[in-house]
């Protein structure tokens, strides 16, 4: 590989600063915070978008069909995929990966403006500009993360791109929790406009702490353009194996779908099963027990990142102190908002869980397991790229396995049910030790696997996929009541049991040629 990055300048070891957190360097943890707002913003906009759809008109919501409903909401995560193609493009050949992200940042800020407006035309236009802001934003940090590691630091990527997935899901836990919170108990539009203002603060301080990126990211001039493809040029990496390794990563790409398809009916047809057919009323002793979990669940998570904002404002307070500032009034916003919603459901007798807190699960397992996950690629079992997938997808299955038995009782064609809880939180849990074997993993390969000059669209080859995947699992999460109502919802959910057991099993079958492919890239 080049021993410069896609977008411009030297490798990391030249540029990037000594003092590290957790052993990592400080860049990462702004890109760890840059993108934990981002997805506070993506993740909340996300649950309440379904609910918003079918809520009846007298409570605020537009009374659309569920079918309906969940193939808009595949159309939207579907194209929030697809325009990162054009964001790669766009970092590689005009803005650089820096701008990119910046820019992305300030589009997506506006589309929440614009869902805060609350009318039809304004609710349309802010899901383009989050779509297209997204575009922007989401291959490019990704890439950013990848062009901190060079040969001096490379062991230590994939746990840096575990602990980056830490801050995507501290993210979308907290943007669930709160955007979720808002939308259904107090206001529609506020849950949807909260995450601008955080959306905004995140761009600024990702910007305000450049200068501790060195080069990485800029965008190539004429001298830095013609240098990178000498470099390209006098590579010795043969053609071949390149064309191998784009190969190796069009697969891992691929198998995303699968697990993707299925992973996304969280926003679809698993909150509409969270809300219609899952026992979410507590009083007396359980409803307190909620409170504390919950009040745990929320607190601890918060004080964690804290405590890394403490790090990284010792490491770098006085280099980016404007950038540690809009990082500080975002967490005085975060906390004080967390206090609210926790004080509020305290003073409340009798609560009824959010549909949209299920949602939160997944973010918090991933906080919780991802240090131990990173731990043990590291030290204890690290296997080739295809067993993490095949594993991850696999996982992913016996999630939707357990609840179709827990769906086994409903009578097909029933509109609610009083499901356990416990369902859900099971599937959760294991979804989201797949995900951790399938996302920060297949982002680490991607930026090993890619030569530097195809860095940013070989993310964006990694996002056509997923835009696929969405799609699709929209348009089959529409299919829920005629498949609950033809056959049962036990049924409807154990597609998403064999069809990603099945795809792992076959990704694990290929790793001889996988691993051919890879030419030794672990």
């Amino acid at each position: 590989m080049s021993t410069l990055n896609p977008t411009a300048g030297a490798r990391p070891a030249a540029v990037a600063p000594r003092d590290t957190i957790l052993g990592q360097p400080n860049a990462l943890f702004v890109l760890f915070f840059t993108e934990m707002w981002e997805r506070f913003s993506y993740y909340g906009m996300r649950a309440l978008l379904v609910l918003f759809l079918v809520s009846e008109v007298g409570k605020g919501g537009w009374g659309w069909t569920r079918a309906d409903a969940t193939s808009l909401y595949g159309w939207y995560t579907g194209l929030v995929y697809l325009t990162p193609i054009l964001g790669g493009y766009l970092a590689d050949r005009v803005l650089g990966t820096r701008r990119s992200v910046l820019w992305g940042g300030f589009v997506i800020a506006a589309g929440h403006a614009a869902l805060f407006m609350e009318t039809v035309p304004t609710f349309y236009l802010g899901l383009a500009l989050i779509i297209l802001g997204t575009g922007l934003f989401k291959p490019n940090i990704s890439a950013i993360v990848g062009q901190l590691y060079g040969k001096d630091n490379e062991g230590q990527r994939d746990g840096g791109y575990t602990l980056f997935y830490m801050g995507v899901n501290a993210g979308a836990f907290f943007g669930i929790s709160l955007c979720g919170y808002i939308g259904e108990k107090v206001s529609w539009n506020l849950g949807f406009g909260l995450a601008g203002a955080f959306m905004v603060l995140g761009a600024l301080q990702f910007w305000f702490s450049r200068s501790l990126f060195g080069a990485i990211g800029e965008k190539l001039d004429a001298d830095k353009a013609a240098a990178l493809a000498k470099a390209e040029a006098t590579d010795d990496t043969p053609e071949h194996v390149v064309a191998d390794r784009l190969k190796a990563i069009v697969v891992f790409s691929f198998f995303t779908i699968f697990f993707w398809f299925a992973f996304e009916q969280a926003g679809g047809s698993m909150t509409i099963f969270a809300a219609d057919y899952t026992d979410r009323q507590l009083a007396g002793t359980s409803g307190l027990v909620f409170k504390l979990i919950n009040t745990a669940m929320t607190v601890v998570p918060l004080a964690i990142l804290s405590w890394l904002l403490l790090r990284l404002y010792r490491n770098t307070g006085g280099k980016v102190w404007l950038a540690n500032l809009s990082l500080a009034v975002a967490f005085a916003g975060l906390w004080g908002l967390c206090f609210w919603m926790l004080g509020r459901e305290f003073m409340m007798e009798q609560s009824e869980v959010p549909a949209t807190w299920f949602g939160v699960l997944n973010s918090f397992f991933i906080v919780v397991l991802a240090p131990a996950f990173s731990k043990m690629w590291e030290d204890k079992w690290n296997p080739s790229g295809p067993v993490k997938f095949g594993v991850g997808l696999i996982l992913l299955g016996l999630g939707f396995a357990a609840l179709a038995y827990g769906a086994s009782g409903i009578a097909p064609g029933a509109k609610t049910a009083q499901v356990s809880m416990m369902w859900l939180t099971l599937a959760y849990l294991l979804h989201t030790m797949g995900e951790l074997c399938v996302s920060p993993v297949g982002l680490s390969y991607i930026s090993k696997l890619a030569p530097a000059r195809l860095l940013g669209l070989m993310f964006g080859v990694w996002f056509l996929n997923s835009a696929i995947a969405n799609w699709v699992a929209g348009k089959t999460g529409s299919y829920i009541d005629h498949i609950s109502s033809t056959y049962s919802m036990s049924t409807f959910f154990m597609i998403f049991f064999v069809v990603p057991c099945a795809a792992g099993l076959v990704l694990i079958g290929l790793r001889p040629l996988m691993k051919k492919w890879m030419h030794g890239v672990h």
